[in-house]
């Protein structure tokens, strides 16, 4: 699952005692381990291994410039969605031959950057998007190979806000028209469309949505082939579960073992472009509790870190595990999971200092008993933990921290009163 774990009743993330981290830095602070990022990413490499795949970490994750680069020396590539992330794929050594640019509002500028990058494909969302890339390719002299994004009418069951490969989302073309935009374009010389991509959407926790979705994209490179369009690559994005609570998702192997049959054979190179099952359980967020009081017959524990911090509970009605990084040693083997049926536990809302009745971690949770100047962890907040942090409230964002073993080292500074008013002078 990851290298957080409980020696002694001490939460240590690999070899470092996590405490240790608070004491020197302070909280809020994210604290990610090496080990786990690049044991989940060789976990899907070698699910893959019997078929030609391109793995591509999805950087809007978690997208620390100096996680890049060792995600890039181990063999990643990387999906983007931004002109912003091809700047930091590049800026830490990415292969551009080994990136592929989603998103369905890619400006002129982003589309000029990674022309000149030299991409391996354009993820292209609509009609208009298309033409664009086409009028923009000619005017630079560059063929670009393009992936036409196909919703293929699949719901995965998560959350509204995250599920993208049904119709009536902004993202991607419906099924039913594929066929129609390859007629238009697919002989365009401006451009190469030949490959498809899908998206379920995040947050995945069974490998059924796939199987259906692969099936009805490969029933329609059929039909292309048949027409003698050629398509070289099936892209199926991301969205595999991450285990927030233990055991809740798939494994790489257990979604490979369904997906690989399917596609051996059809002469279509693979991509993944994997977030959450490579970087959310990579990091916790560490918080020191400020005060615990009552209200009615609710008991909070206010926390340093706010929803400026982690916005995931509040947007998405999350669960994150939340345990204090001091325990008895009953209490220091667990399953993560929301429901915990053991004795002493209290329950509590966990909250933030944001003046905002949304700013809260988790409610109604069961906690072992805690006081002031306690440190709590909050699991699981590698993806889109800082990826989404803001400075609300005029509150500078944490640091974070990469450990490697027995050591660690600050990859991003806490910001200052000072870096809030910078741009503003």
């Amino acid at each position: 699952m990851d290298y957080f774990n409980y020696k002694q009743g001490k939460l240590f993330a690999e070899r470092v005692p996590v405490e240790t981290i608070a004491e020197q830095l302070g909280t809020p602070v994210y604290i990610y381990s090496k080990a786990t990022f690049l044991e989940h990413l060789r976990k899907i490499q070698h699910a893959y291994k019997a078929i030609d795949t391109m793995v591509c970490y999805s950087i809007k994750a978690c997208s620390n410039i100096n996680i890049l680069k060792f995600m890039a020396k181990a063999g990643s590539g990387f999906d983007i969605v931004s002109g912003g992330e091809l700047y930091r794929a590049i800026q830490a050594g990415a292969d551009p031959a080994k990136i592929v640019y989603a998103g369905v509002g890619k400006t002129d500028k982003e589309i000029i950057e990674a022309l000149d990058a030299g991409i391996a494909y354009f993820n292209v969302e609509s009609e208009a998007e298309l033409e664009n890339i086409i009028r923009t390719s000619k005017q630079k002299g560059k063929t670009p190979k393009v992936a036409l994004r196909v919703n293929p009418d699949v719901d995965p069951k998560t959350h509204t806000y995250t599920t993208t490969g049904v119709k009536e989302t902004k993202f991607g073309i419906d099924i039913e028209r594929a066929e129609k935009v390859f007629d238009q374009f697919g002989e365009n010389p401006a451009v190469k469309l030949c490959a498809i991509d899908m998206h379920l959407g995040s947050a995945g926790h069974t490998v059924g949505p796939y199987v259906e979705a692969i099936n009805k994209i490969l029933a329609l490179v059929d039909k292309l082939r048949k027409k003698d369009f050629t398509i070289e690559t099936l892209d199926i994005g991301g969205g595999y579960g991450a285990d927030y609570t233990t055991a809740q998702s798939p494994s790489a192997d257990d979604y490979a073992k369904a997906i690989v049959p399917m596609l051996k054979g059809k002469k279509l190179k693979l991509i993944l472009e994997p977030g959450a099952s490579i970087a959310a359980n990579a990091s916790i967020l560490l918080t020191r509790v400020l005060y615990c009081k009552t209200g009615g017959r609710k008991n909070f524990v206010i926390v340093d870190a706010g929803m400026n911090d982690l916005i995931r509970p509040p947007l998405y009605n999350a669960f994150h595990f939340i345990w204090p990084t001091t325990v008895e040693k009953r209490f220091s083997y667990l399953k993560r999971t929301e429901k915990l049926d053991i004795k002493g536990l209290e329950f509590v809302d966990v909250v933030g200092p944001i003046c905002e009745g949304a700013d809260f971690f988790a409610k109604d949770r069961a906690i072992p008993p805690i006081k002031r100047g306690d440190l709590l962890s909050i699991f699981t907040a590698g993806a889109y933990g800082f990826a989404m942090a803001s400075n609300y409230n005029a509150r500078g964002r944490a640091p974070e921290v990469l450990v490697d073993g027995d050591k660690f080292e600050i990859i991003r500074k806490r910001e200052s009163y000072e870096n809030l008013i910078d741009l503003e002078k």
